[in-house]
Protein backbone atom coordinates (compact mmCIF):
# COMPACT_ATOMS: atom_id res chain seq x y z
CA UNK A 1 0.00 0.00 0.00
CA UNK A 2 1.07 3.39 -1.05
CA UNK A 3 1.87 5.55 1.94
CA UNK A 4 0.89 8.32 2.68
CA UNK A 5 2.84 11.84 2.80
CA UNK A 6 3.01 16.03 3.51
CA UNK A 7 4.59 17.59 0.75
CA UNK A 8 6.82 20.28 2.54
CA UNK A 9 5.87 24.00 1.41
CA UNK A 10 8.06 24.97 -1.93
CA UNK A 11 10.62 27.72 -0.77
CA UNK A 12 14.28 27.80 -1.30
CA UNK A 13 14.96 24.97 1.85
CA UNK A 14 13.89 21.72 2.62
CA UNK A 15 14.75 18.92 4.89
CA UNK A 16 13.30 15.35 4.74
CA UNK A 17 14.04 11.62 5.59
CA UNK A 18 11.58 10.64 2.47
CA UNK A 19 13.15 12.31 -0.29
CA UNK A 20 13.71 16.12 -1.48
CA UNK A 21 14.30 17.87 -5.23
CA UNK A 22 16.20 21.10 -5.15
CA UNK A 23 16.28 23.19 -8.67
CA UNK A 24 14.34 26.04 -10.39
CA UNK A 25 10.79 27.11 -10.71
CA UNK A 26 8.14 26.00 -7.40
CA UNK A 27 6.26 24.47 -10.81
CA UNK A 28 9.06 22.23 -11.74
CA UNK A 29 10.16 21.40 -8.31
CA UNK A 30 6.50 20.31 -7.74
CA UNK A 31 6.64 17.78 -10.81
CA UNK A 32 9.96 15.76 -8.86
CA UNK A 33 7.97 15.97 -5.73
CA UNK A 34 4.74 14.77 -6.96
CA UNK A 35 6.65 11.99 -8.74
CA UNK A 36 8.18 10.56 -4.94
CA UNK A 37 5.40 11.11 -3.76
CA UNK A 38 3.52 8.46 -6.02
CA UNK A 39 6.09 5.91 -4.97
CA UNK A 40 8.51 7.11 -7.84
CA UNK A 41 12.42 7.34 -7.07
CA UNK A 42 15.16 9.78 -7.69
CA UNK A 43 15.48 8.62 -11.12
CA UNK A 44 11.85 9.31 -11.79
CA UNK A 45 11.76 12.58 -9.74
CA UNK A 46 15.01 13.99 -11.68
CA UNK A 47 13.21 13.32 -15.09
CA UNK A 48 10.36 14.36 -14.07
CA UNK A 49 11.65 17.71 -12.87
CA UNK A 50 13.85 18.05 -15.58
CA UNK A 51 11.18 17.83 -18.31
CA UNK A 52 9.12 20.62 -16.11
CA UNK A 53 11.91 22.90 -16.09
CA UNK A 54 12.21 22.95 -19.81
CA UNK A 55 8.32 24.63 -20.13
CA UNK A 56 9.09 26.85 -16.72
CA UNK A 57 12.80 27.71 -16.87
CA UNK A 58 12.31 27.97 -20.49
CA UNK A 59 15.02 30.24 -22.03
CA UNK A 60 17.58 28.57 -19.53
CA UNK A 61 16.79 25.58 -21.13
CA UNK A 62 14.55 23.50 -23.74
CA UNK A 63 13.89 19.78 -24.78
CA UNK A 64 15.56 20.76 -27.54
CA UNK A 65 19.05 21.13 -25.52
CA UNK A 66 21.13 19.15 -23.48
CA UNK A 67 21.09 17.87 -19.77
CA UNK A 68 24.59 15.93 -18.53
CA UNK A 69 23.71 13.93 -15.25
CA UNK A 70 25.15 12.13 -12.58
CA UNK A 71 23.36 9.65 -10.63
CA UNK A 72 24.11 7.08 -7.27
CA UNK A 73 22.39 3.92 -7.99
CA UNK A 74 21.81 2.39 -4.24
CA UNK A 75 21.25 -0.73 -5.67
CA UNK A 76 24.33 -1.04 -7.41
CA UNK A 77 26.82 1.04 -4.86
CA UNK A 78 27.77 3.02 -7.95
CA UNK A 79 28.21 6.50 -9.22
CA UNK A 80 27.58 6.59 -13.52
CA UNK A 81 27.49 10.04 -15.60
CA UNK A 82 24.89 9.74 -18.60
CA UNK A 83 26.15 12.31 -21.23
CA UNK A 84 23.03 14.17 -22.49
CA UNK A 85 24.83 15.81 -24.49
CA UNK A 86 23.93 16.06 -28.76
CA UNK A 87 26.88 16.65 -30.87
CA UNK A 88 27.93 18.09 -34.28
CA UNK A 89 26.44 16.71 -37.43
CA UNK A 90 27.38 13.82 -39.23
CA UNK A 91 28.07 15.46 -42.53
CA UNK A 92 31.65 16.14 -43.47
CA UNK A 93 30.27 18.61 -45.93
CA UNK A 94 28.63 20.27 -43.29
CA UNK A 95 31.95 20.19 -40.91
CA UNK A 96 33.48 21.77 -44.22
CA UNK A 97 31.36 24.78 -44.03
CA UNK A 98 31.76 25.19 -40.28
CA UNK A 99 35.50 24.99 -40.39
CA UNK A 100 35.42 27.61 -43.91
CA UNK A 101 32.92 29.96 -42.46
CA UNK A 102 32.73 29.13 -38.51
CA UNK A 103 30.35 28.60 -35.86
CA UNK A 104 27.29 31.21 -36.22
CA UNK A 105 25.51 32.60 -33.07
CA UNK A 106 21.61 33.18 -33.74
CA UNK A 107 21.36 30.55 -36.08
CA UNK A 108 20.30 27.21 -36.46
CA UNK A 109 23.30 26.03 -37.47
CA UNK A 110 24.99 26.48 -33.96
CA UNK A 111 22.26 23.86 -32.74
CA UNK A 112 23.56 20.36 -31.71
CA UNK A 113 21.59 17.15 -31.77
CA UNK A 114 18.59 17.74 -29.16
CA UNK A 115 19.23 15.20 -26.40
CA UNK A 116 16.97 15.67 -23.64
CA UNK A 117 14.39 13.00 -24.72
CA UNK A 118 17.04 9.95 -25.00
CA UNK A 119 18.48 11.05 -21.85
CA UNK A 120 15.38 11.47 -19.52
CA UNK A 121 14.03 7.95 -21.29
CA UNK A 122 17.49 6.46 -20.84
CA UNK A 123 17.40 7.54 -17.45
CA UNK A 124 14.12 5.93 -16.92
CA UNK A 125 14.80 2.81 -18.82
CA UNK A 126 18.17 2.62 -16.67
CA UNK A 127 17.14 4.11 -13.13
CA UNK A 128 13.87 4.39 -13.10
CA UNK A 129 10.19 2.63 -12.58
CA UNK A 130 7.86 4.58 -13.95
CA UNK A 131 5.88 5.16 -17.52
CA UNK A 132 6.60 7.97 -19.86
CA UNK A 133 2.71 8.79 -19.21
CA UNK A 134 3.57 8.72 -15.56
CA UNK A 135 6.61 10.96 -15.88
CA UNK A 136 5.48 13.48 -18.63
CA UNK A 137 1.75 14.41 -16.82
CA UNK A 138 2.96 17.42 -14.83
CA UNK A 139 5.07 18.75 -18.02
CA UNK A 140 1.36 18.11 -19.83
CA UNK A 141 -0.22 19.67 -17.17
CA UNK A 142 2.13 23.34 -17.30
CA UNK A 143 1.80 23.31 -21.33
CA UNK A 144 -1.76 22.96 -21.39
CA UNK A 145 -1.98 25.90 -19.08
CA UNK A 146 0.52 27.80 -20.51
CA UNK A 147 0.35 31.10 -22.77
CA UNK A 148 2.82 30.63 -25.50
CA UNK A 149 2.51 29.87 -28.67
CA UNK A 150 4.76 26.96 -28.72
CA UNK A 151 2.92 25.66 -25.75
CA UNK A 152 0.86 23.62 -27.51
CA UNK A 153 2.60 22.49 -30.41
CA UNK A 154 4.69 21.16 -27.76
CA UNK A 155 2.08 19.20 -25.45
CA UNK A 156 0.95 17.66 -29.08
CA UNK A 157 4.71 16.08 -29.45
CA UNK A 158 4.62 14.65 -25.96
CA UNK A 159 1.79 13.04 -26.32
CA UNK A 160 2.46 11.80 -29.31
CA UNK A 161 5.22 10.33 -27.80
CA UNK A 162 3.02 8.76 -25.07
CA UNK A 163 0.74 7.55 -27.34
CA UNK A 164 3.64 5.62 -29.33
CA UNK A 165 4.02 3.98 -25.80
CA UNK A 166 0.53 2.82 -25.19
CA UNK A 167 0.29 1.78 -28.49
CA UNK A 168 3.87 -0.94 -27.95
CA UNK A 169 3.43 -3.93 -26.35
CA UNK A 170 6.36 -5.36 -24.28
CA UNK A 171 8.00 -4.57 -21.22
CA UNK A 172 8.08 -1.12 -19.50
CA UNK A 173 11.62 -0.14 -21.12
CA UNK A 174 10.49 -1.43 -24.09
CA UNK A 175 7.61 1.18 -24.43
CA UNK A 176 9.79 3.49 -23.41
CA UNK A 177 11.81 2.96 -26.12
CA UNK A 178 9.33 2.99 -29.09
CA UNK A 179 8.18 6.49 -27.55
CA UNK A 180 11.99 7.47 -27.72
CA UNK A 181 12.18 6.51 -31.01
CA UNK A 182 9.10 8.23 -32.50
CA UNK A 183 11.21 11.13 -31.52
CA UNK A 184 14.69 10.47 -33.29
CA UNK A 185 13.14 8.85 -36.21
CA UNK A 186 14.00 4.93 -35.33
CA UNK A 187 10.24 3.49 -35.40
CA UNK A 188 9.05 1.46 -38.33
CA UNK A 189 6.04 2.98 -38.62
CA UNK A 190 5.02 6.32 -37.12
CA UNK A 191 8.42 8.98 -37.23
CA UNK A 192 6.61 11.77 -37.50
CA UNK A 193 8.26 14.04 -34.74
CA UNK A 194 11.61 13.46 -36.47
CA UNK A 195 10.33 14.43 -40.11
CA UNK A 196 8.77 17.59 -38.76
CA UNK A 197 11.69 18.45 -37.04
CA UNK A 198 13.92 18.14 -39.98
CA UNK A 199 11.67 19.78 -41.88
CA UNK A 200 12.28 22.89 -39.18
CA UNK A 201 15.50 22.36 -39.82
CA UNK A 202 15.60 22.65 -43.56
CA UNK A 203 13.33 25.70 -43.12
CA UNK A 204 15.43 27.38 -40.88
CA UNK A 205 18.98 26.53 -42.61
CA UNK A 206 20.52 24.50 -40.49
CA UNK A 207 22.38 21.02 -41.44
CA UNK A 208 21.02 18.58 -38.98
CA UNK A 209 18.98 15.70 -40.58
CA UNK A 210 16.91 12.90 -39.28
CA UNK A 211 20.13 10.56 -39.50
CA UNK A 212 21.82 13.00 -36.95
CA UNK A 213 18.52 12.43 -34.96
CA UNK A 214 18.89 8.51 -35.57
CA UNK A 215 22.13 8.23 -34.59
CA UNK A 216 22.32 10.00 -31.00
CA UNK A 217 22.51 8.51 -28.25
CA UNK A 218 22.86 8.78 -24.68
CA UNK A 219 26.14 7.60 -23.09
CA UNK A 220 26.42 5.87 -20.19
CA UNK A 221 29.99 6.29 -18.78
CA UNK A 222 32.64 6.21 -15.88
CA UNK A 223 32.95 9.45 -14.61
CA UNK A 224 36.02 11.36 -13.73
CA UNK A 225 36.72 10.95 -9.45
CA UNK A 226 39.24 11.87 -6.72
CA UNK A 227 39.58 11.59 -3.66
CA UNK A 228 39.65 15.06 -1.48
CA UNK A 229 39.94 15.53 2.87
CA UNK A 230 38.41 11.56 2.93
CA UNK A 231 35.18 12.54 0.34
CA UNK A 232 35.02 11.21 -3.07
CA UNK A 233 34.15 13.66 -5.57
CA UNK A 234 32.80 13.30 -8.98
CA UNK A 235 32.54 14.79 -12.19
CA UNK A 236 31.26 14.35 -15.63
CA UNK A 237 34.50 13.19 -18.23
CA UNK A 238 36.35 15.83 -20.38
CA UNK A 239 33.32 16.68 -23.04
CA UNK A 240 32.54 18.80 -19.74
CA UNK A 241 34.53 21.28 -18.03
CA UNK A 242 33.88 19.10 -15.02
CA UNK A 243 37.32 17.74 -14.55
CA UNK A 244 39.09 20.67 -13.94
CA UNK A 245 37.59 21.04 -10.66
CA UNK A 246 39.11 17.64 -9.58
CA UNK A 247 42.41 19.25 -10.59
CA UNK A 248 41.91 22.39 -8.74
CA UNK A 249 41.27 20.08 -5.79
CA UNK A 250 43.88 18.14 -5.99
CA UNK A 251 46.19 21.01 -6.38
CA UNK A 252 44.44 22.69 -3.12
CA UNK A 253 45.07 19.81 -1.29
CA UNK A 254 48.68 20.98 -0.31
CA UNK A 255 47.24 23.99 1.27
CA UNK A 256 45.30 24.48 5.04
CA UNK A 257 42.55 26.25 3.83
CA UNK A 258 40.75 25.59 7.28
CA UNK A 259 43.48 27.41 8.61
CA UNK A 260 43.67 30.45 6.49
CA UNK A 261 39.84 31.06 7.06
CA UNK A 262 36.90 30.86 4.94
CA UNK A 263 36.73 34.24 2.78
CA UNK A 264 39.94 35.16 3.85
CA UNK A 265 42.30 37.38 1.20
CA UNK A 266 44.83 34.23 1.81
CA UNK A 267 42.05 31.72 1.09
CA UNK A 268 40.18 33.59 -1.65
CA UNK A 269 43.93 33.95 -3.30
CA UNK A 270 45.14 30.62 -2.97
CA UNK A 271 41.43 28.88 -4.84
CA UNK A 272 41.49 31.44 -7.60
CA UNK A 273 44.91 30.79 -8.29
CA UNK A 274 44.20 27.02 -8.10
CA UNK A 275 41.25 27.61 -10.51
CA UNK A 276 43.47 29.78 -13.05
CA UNK A 277 46.36 26.65 -13.44
CA UNK A 278 43.20 24.15 -13.48
CA UNK A 279 41.34 26.00 -16.64
CA UNK A 280 44.41 26.53 -18.24
CA UNK A 281 44.73 23.06 -18.64
CA UNK A 282 40.94 23.10 -19.45
CA UNK A 283 41.10 25.03 -22.32
CA UNK A 284 44.36 22.97 -24.07
CA UNK A 285 43.47 19.54 -23.45
CA UNK A 286 39.78 18.97 -22.86
CA UNK A 287 37.42 17.53 -25.64
CA UNK A 288 35.31 15.09 -26.54
CA UNK A 289 37.31 11.75 -25.48
CA UNK A 290 35.68 9.73 -28.04
CA UNK A 291 37.83 11.49 -30.51
CA UNK A 292 40.94 13.02 -29.08
CA UNK A 293 42.88 11.06 -26.21
CA UNK A 294 42.41 13.38 -23.22
CA UNK A 295 45.37 12.69 -20.62
CA UNK A 296 43.19 13.21 -17.97
CA UNK A 297 45.39 10.10 -15.42
CA UNK A 298 48.13 12.20 -15.96
CA UNK A 299 46.13 16.00 -15.43
CA UNK A 300 45.36 14.06 -12.15
CA UNK A 301 48.42 12.21 -10.80
CA UNK A 302 50.37 13.31 -7.78
CA UNK A 303 53.81 14.05 -9.99
CA UNK A 304 51.64 16.06 -12.32
CA UNK A 305 49.79 18.22 -9.34
CA UNK A 306 53.22 18.33 -7.20
CA UNK A 307 54.77 20.11 -10.47
CA UNK A 308 51.92 22.44 -10.72
CA UNK A 309 51.26 23.57 -6.81
CA UNK A 310 54.41 25.66 -6.60
CA UNK A 311 52.98 27.71 -9.80
CA UNK A 312 50.53 29.19 -7.54
CA UNK A 313 52.92 32.73 -5.82
CA UNK A 314 51.42 33.09 -2.44
CA UNK A 315 51.26 36.80 -2.76
CA UNK A 316 50.96 37.42 -6.18
CA UNK A 317 47.86 36.94 -8.68
CA UNK A 318 48.72 35.37 -12.07
CA UNK A 319 48.27 37.71 -15.43
CA UNK A 320 49.42 34.68 -18.11
CA UNK A 321 47.46 31.58 -18.99
CA UNK A 322 49.47 28.87 -17.47
CA UNK A 323 48.82 25.17 -19.05
CA UNK A 324 51.24 22.48 -18.00
CA UNK A 325 52.70 19.58 -20.10
CA UNK A 326 51.05 16.78 -18.73
CA UNK A 327 52.79 14.72 -21.62
CA UNK A 328 56.62 15.71 -20.72
CA UNK A 329 55.77 16.09 -17.26
CA UNK A 330 56.78 19.74 -17.33
CA UNK A 331 55.10 22.48 -14.80
CA UNK A 332 54.25 24.81 -18.00
CA UNK A 333 54.00 24.05 -21.70
CA UNK A 334 55.24 27.24 -22.88
CA UNK A 335 55.25 31.02 -21.77
CA UNK A 336 51.35 31.60 -21.67
CA UNK A 337 49.34 33.86 -23.91
CA UNK A 338 46.52 36.16 -22.62
CA UNK A 339 44.61 38.80 -24.18
CA UNK A 340 41.76 41.15 -22.91
CA UNK A 341 38.81 40.42 -23.81
CA UNK A 342 26.35 34.02 -21.76
CA UNK A 343 23.67 32.14 -21.89
CA UNK A 344 21.11 30.28 -20.01
CA UNK A 345 21.09 27.03 -17.89
CA UNK A 346 18.89 25.66 -15.03
CA UNK A 347 19.57 23.46 -12.06
CA UNK A 348 18.11 20.01 -10.59
CA UNK A 349 19.22 17.79 -7.69
CA UNK A 350 16.75 14.73 -6.30
CA UNK A 351 17.36 12.52 -3.24
CA UNK A 352 14.79 9.47 -2.75
CA UNK A 353 14.22 7.24 0.75
CA UNK A 354 16.33 4.42 -0.92
CA UNK A 355 19.56 6.47 -1.10
CA UNK A 356 19.52 7.53 -4.47
CA UNK A 357 20.73 10.61 -5.94
CA UNK A 358 21.17 12.78 -9.05
CA UNK A 359 22.53 15.65 -9.84
CA UNK A 360 21.35 17.26 -13.43
CA UNK A 361 22.21 20.44 -15.13
CA UNK A 362 19.73 21.41 -17.90
CA UNK A 363 20.79 24.02 -20.30
CA UNK A 364 20.24 25.23 -24.20
CA UNK A 365 21.06 28.86 -24.60
CA UNK A 366 17.22 28.91 -25.83
CA UNK A 367 16.88 30.60 -29.62
CA UNK A 368 13.25 31.62 -30.98
CA UNK A 369 14.72 33.42 -33.82
CA UNK A 370 12.73 30.92 -36.28
CA UNK A 371 10.43 30.00 -34.30
CA UNK A 372 10.54 26.05 -32.95
CA UNK A 373 8.51 24.75 -35.90
CA UNK A 374 5.60 22.09 -35.53
CA UNK A 375 7.08 20.50 -32.72
CA UNK A 376 7.25 22.88 -30.09
CA UNK A 377 10.79 22.14 -30.08
CA UNK A 378 13.22 24.80 -29.92
CA UNK A 379 17.19 24.81 -30.33
CA UNK A 380 19.65 25.96 -28.63
CA UNK A 381 23.98 27.38 -29.59
CA UNK A 382 26.54 24.40 -27.53
CA UNK A 383 27.82 24.35 -31.02
CA UNK A 384 29.55 27.45 -29.92
CA UNK A 385 31.26 25.71 -27.18
CA UNK A 386 32.97 23.53 -30.09
CA UNK A 387 35.99 25.59 -31.86
CA UNK A 388 37.54 25.49 -36.06
CA UNK A 389 41.00 25.41 -34.60
CA UNK A 390 43.08 22.64 -36.75
CA UNK A 391 44.11 20.05 -34.40
CA UNK A 392 42.92 21.41 -31.06
CA UNK A 393 41.26 18.64 -28.98
CA UNK A 394 37.61 20.54 -29.09
CA UNK A 395 37.58 21.18 -32.71
CA UNK A 396 34.34 20.54 -34.90
CA UNK A 397 34.46 17.17 -36.21
CA UNK A 398 30.88 14.85 -37.94
CA UNK A 399 29.33 13.81 -34.84
CA UNK A 400 31.50 15.69 -32.09
CA UNK A 401 30.02 16.24 -28.87
CA UNK A 402 31.09 20.29 -28.18
CA UNK A 403 33.19 20.54 -24.59
CA UNK A 404 29.96 21.76 -22.44
CA UNK A 405 31.00 23.85 -19.01
CA UNK A 406 27.17 21.87 -18.05
CA UNK A 407 29.11 19.95 -14.97
CA UNK A 408 26.92 18.32 -11.92
CA UNK A 409 29.05 17.29 -9.19
CA UNK A 410 28.09 14.22 -6.66
CA UNK A 411 30.24 13.55 -3.69
CA UNK A 412 30.00 10.68 -1.62
CA UNK A 413 32.27 9.82 1.92
CA UNK A 414 32.72 5.73 2.91
CA UNK A 415 30.68 4.62 -0.44
CA UNK A 416 27.83 6.78 0.37
CA UNK A 417 26.14 9.86 -1.48
CA UNK A 418 26.36 13.13 0.79
CA UNK A 419 26.40 15.61 -1.71
CA UNK A 420 24.76 16.69 -5.05
CA UNK A 421 25.48 19.83 -6.41
CA UNK A 422 23.98 22.05 -9.53
CA UNK A 423 24.95 25.39 -10.33
CA UNK A 424 24.17 27.49 -13.48
CA UNK A 425 26.07 29.99 -14.93
CA UNK A 426 28.47 28.94 -17.90
CA UNK A 427 32.30 29.47 -17.34
CA UNK A 428 30.74 30.24 -13.58
CA UNK A 429 29.23 26.74 -12.54
CA UNK A 430 32.46 24.91 -11.16
CA UNK A 431 34.05 27.62 -9.96
CA UNK A 432 30.64 28.15 -7.68
CA UNK A 433 30.61 24.22 -7.22
CA UNK A 434 34.00 24.20 -5.60
CA UNK A 435 33.45 27.51 -3.18
CA UNK A 436 30.07 25.28 -2.01
CA UNK A 437 32.64 22.34 -1.53
CA UNK A 438 35.15 23.92 0.22
CA UNK A 439 31.98 25.39 2.41
CA UNK A 440 31.17 22.20 3.39
CA UNK A 441 34.19 19.93 3.70
CA UNK A 442 36.25 22.95 5.36
CA UNK A 443 33.95 25.35 6.88
CA UNK A 444 30.78 22.74 8.10
CA UNK A 445 28.39 24.44 6.07
CA UNK A 446 25.23 23.45 5.47
CA UNK A 447 23.19 24.16 1.72
CA UNK A 448 21.28 26.69 3.18
CA UNK A 449 24.08 28.17 4.25
CA UNK A 450 26.58 27.15 2.06
CA UNK A 451 24.10 28.45 -1.18
CA UNK A 452 23.71 32.50 0.47
CA UNK A 453 27.49 32.38 1.37
CA UNK A 454 29.60 35.07 -0.03
CA UNK A 455 30.98 33.63 -3.29
CA UNK A 456 33.98 34.66 -5.80
CA UNK A 457 34.98 34.12 -9.57
CA UNK A 458 37.67 35.03 -12.25
CA UNK A 459 37.30 35.42 -16.10
CA UNK A 460 40.82 34.82 -16.13
CA UNK A 461 40.06 31.98 -19.08
CA UNK A 462 39.03 31.59 -22.36
CA UNK A 463 35.23 32.00 -22.92
CA UNK A 464 33.79 28.59 -23.72
CA UNK A 465 31.38 30.02 -25.66
CA UNK A 466 33.46 31.45 -28.61
CA UNK A 467 34.76 29.75 -31.31
CA UNK A 468 37.15 31.64 -33.05
CA UNK A 469 39.55 29.54 -34.36
CA UNK A 470 42.28 31.82 -32.63
CA UNK A 471 42.00 30.61 -29.18
CA UNK A 472 44.22 33.05 -27.62
CA UNK A 473 41.72 35.87 -28.56
CA UNK A 474 38.86 34.42 -26.59
CA UNK A 475 40.67 34.91 -23.32
CA UNK A 476 38.12 36.97 -21.46
CA UNK A 477 39.89 38.80 -18.33
CA UNK A 478 43.79 38.47 -17.44
CA UNK A 479 43.93 38.61 -13.00
CA UNK A 480 40.20 39.75 -12.98
CA UNK A 481 38.45 38.85 -9.51
CA UNK A 482 34.72 39.25 -9.19
CA UNK A 483 33.76 38.98 -5.34
CA UNK A 484 30.68 39.12 -3.34
CA UNK A 485 30.38 42.79 -1.73
CA UNK A 486 29.52 41.00 1.31
CA UNK A 487 33.48 40.25 1.85
CA UNK A 488 34.37 42.88 3.82
CA UNK A 489 36.39 45.74 2.21
CA UNK A 490 39.66 45.05 3.75
CA UNK A 491 40.22 41.69 2.02
CA UNK A 492 39.09 42.84 -0.61
CA UNK A 493 42.37 45.64 -0.78
CA UNK A 494 44.39 42.84 0.16
CA UNK A 495 43.27 40.62 -3.06
CA UNK A 496 43.92 44.42 -5.07
CA UNK A 497 47.12 44.38 -2.76
CA UNK A 498 48.05 41.22 -4.62
CA UNK A 499 47.90 42.08 -8.39
CA UNK A 500 43.95 40.83 -8.58
CA UNK A 501 41.56 43.14 -10.57
CA UNK A 502 38.99 43.22 -7.99
CA UNK A 503 35.25 43.95 -8.53
CA UNK A 504 32.74 43.73 -6.23
CA UNK A 505 28.97 42.61 -6.56
CA UNK A 506 26.16 42.84 -4.74
CA UNK A 507 24.25 40.19 -6.80
CA UNK A 508 24.53 36.37 -6.49
CA UNK A 509 27.29 34.81 -8.83
CA UNK A 510 26.58 31.70 -10.65
CA UNK A 511 22.84 30.19 -9.77
CA UNK A 512 23.74 26.93 -7.15
CA UNK A 513 21.40 24.19 -5.94
CA UNK A 514 23.26 21.65 -3.07
CA UNK A 515 21.56 18.65 -1.38
CA UNK A 516 23.20 16.81 1.69
CA UNK A 517 22.10 13.70 2.97
CA UNK A 518 22.95 13.42 6.59
CA UNK A 519 24.64 10.07 7.13
CA UNK A 520 24.27 9.44 10.87
CA UNK A 521 20.30 10.98 11.03
CA UNK A 522 18.82 9.94 7.36
CA UNK A 523 17.87 13.51 6.87
CA UNK A 524 18.30 15.12 3.57
CA UNK A 525 18.94 18.95 3.10
CA UNK A 526 18.01 20.88 0.48
CA UNK A 527 18.50 24.18 -0.68
CA UNK A 528 18.93 27.18 -3.35
CA UNK A 529 20.40 30.35 -3.47
CA UNK A 530 16.92 32.49 -3.02
CA UNK A 531 18.29 35.30 -4.60
CA UNK A 532 18.89 33.38 -7.89
CA UNK A 533 14.77 32.17 -8.11
CA UNK A 534 15.81 28.63 -6.81
CA UNK A 535 13.30 26.54 -4.92
CA UNK A 536 13.18 23.30 -2.90
CA UNK A 537 10.95 20.88 -1.17
CA UNK A 538 10.59 17.34 0.46
CA UNK A 539 7.97 14.48 1.41
CA UNK A 540 7.48 13.76 5.06
CA UNK A 541 5.74 10.33 6.20
CA UNK A 542 2.53 11.07 8.18
CA UNK A 543 0.38 9.25 10.12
Amino acid sequence: MMQHRNISPIGWQAASKQGVVAAGAAAAVAAGIAILEQEGNAADAAVATILALNVTDHGACSIGGEVPVLIFDAQQQEVKSLSGQGSAPLSPQAIDWYMSNGIPNYDMKMAPVPSVVDLCITMLQRYGTKTFAEIIAPTLALLDAGQAAWHPNLAITLRRMVEEEALTSGNREARLQAACDRFYGRNAQRNDIAEELEAFYIQQGGFLRREDLAAHKTLIEEPVAVDYRGYTVYKCGPWTQGPYLCQALRLLEGFDLKRMGNFSAEYVHVVTEAIKLAMADRDAYYGDPAFVDVPLARLLSDAYTDLRRPLIDRQQASLAARPGDPYGMQPLKGSGVFRPGVGGTTTCVVADRWGNMVAATPSANVYHAGGSGTTGISYGNRLRSLNTTPGHPNCIQPGKRPRITLTPTLVLKNGRPVLAISVAGGDLQDQAALTLLLDFIEFDMAPAAAVVAPRFATDHHQDSFDPNPMREQTFLQPGSLTISAQIDQGVRDDLARRGHHVVAKEGPIAVPVMLYADQATGVYYAAGDPATGRHAAGLDESL
